[in-house]
């Protein structure tokens, strides 16, 4: 290579550096995130923008984080999902297992981190330790829990002996959310009485029934508002039992699930992975590990009930 040749090389070439680096600078990432549209929106948001902030991803600078709630109406969440596929976004964040079911019909190119109560059974993943396809996460082990929901009420109320379960039909999640509330009925002696839900506002009618077929407590499942549900319980004076955090936080009796923020500050690492290149195929679903009982003294106050101090010694949250 001639002097002069090599000179104009050498400076296109450091005239070159800049821009790359000022092109990888700017790069802006798209976050998809597909929510029922329950309580736990603030939250979900408050921690996966922390956790991305920490890894170096913020609104503003690097980020969009495009999100798209149903309102509790899940026959939206298709369209909703396919709005996230459109705008191309990097990653879809999918909380509860509707979302979960519509954001993976919707794509199978972008890579899906979910929160689901039952990722195997709901076929979300064919398999929890190898995943395969563009899902992974965080699995709620919802169903299991609903089952724990009800021993739960066994050893507060051991007179109740018929517990109505508030399931929601367009959720295929009920499925095994009734299965294993069913399989724990039968263990503690609790004779379940199923209520299924179609719609948001069918909820006040099942709540009308659930009482006057006299059920003495009720399980509610966590894709329905637990707003609704909580006040509804306590209109019916019916001592109610969820899995998310929210239900007690907004006047249910007791949740037993999950710790929320934890949860979704999980899901929030998988997403940093898949910004920095890992294949969620390659990426084991996570069980989780950390469990807490919320109990609401103010509603057990309300519905007259009295609460041993055995059983508060249990609760890892009281709200007074």
């Amino acid at each position: 290579m001639r002097r002069r040749e090599f000179i104009a090389f050498v400076g296109g070439a450091a005239a070159a550096w800049p821009l790359a680096a000022r092109a990888q600078q700017t790069r802006v990432y798209r976050i998809g995130a597909l929510l029922v549209g329950n309580a736990d929106i603030d939250s979900f948001q408050k921690e996966l923008r922390e956790e991305l902030r920490k890894s170096g991803y913020i609104e503003g600078q690097n980020l969009i984080i495009e999100l798209r709630s149903a309102e509790e109406k899940l026959d939206l969440l298709p369209k909703l999902a396919a709005e996230l596929v459109d705008l191309k976004v990097d990653v879809i964040v999918a909380v509860y297992t509707p979302c979960a079911i519509a954001a993976k019909q919707a794509t199978r190119e972008i890579p899906i981190v979910i929160m689901a109560g039952d990722p195997l059974g709901t076929g979300l993943v064919p398999s929890l330790n190898r995943p395969g396809g563009n899902v992974t996460g965080v699995s709620l082990m919802a169903a299991e829990l609903f089952g724990k929901c009800v021993e739960i009420i066994h050893d507060l109320l051991p007179t109740a002996h018929r517990v109505a379960a508030l399931g929601n039909a367009a959720d295929p999640f009920s499925k095994p959310f009734l299965e294993q509330v069913q399989l724990a009925g039968k263990k503690t002696g609790v004779d379940i009485a199923p209520a299924m839900v179609g719609k948001p506002e069918e909820i006040d009618g099942a709540f009308a029934v659930m009482s006057k077929e006299g059920a003495d407590a009720v399980i509610v499942q966590g894709s329905l508002s637990s707003k609704k549900t909580a006040e509804l319980a306590l209109k019916y004076r019916l001592p109610a039992v969820s899995v998310p955090r929210s239900f007690p936080e907004l006047g249910g009796l007791m949740s037993y699930g999950l710790d929320g923020p934890d949860s979704f500050r999980r899901s929030a690492d998988f997403v940093i992975k898949i910004l920095h290149g890992a294949k969620p195929a390659e990426m084991p679903v996570e069980q989780p590990t950390k469990f807490e009982l919320v109990l609401n003294l103010k509603t057990a106050k309300a519905l007259g009930l009295t609460i041993p101090g055995s059983f508060q010694m249990r609760a890892d949250q009281i709200i007074e």
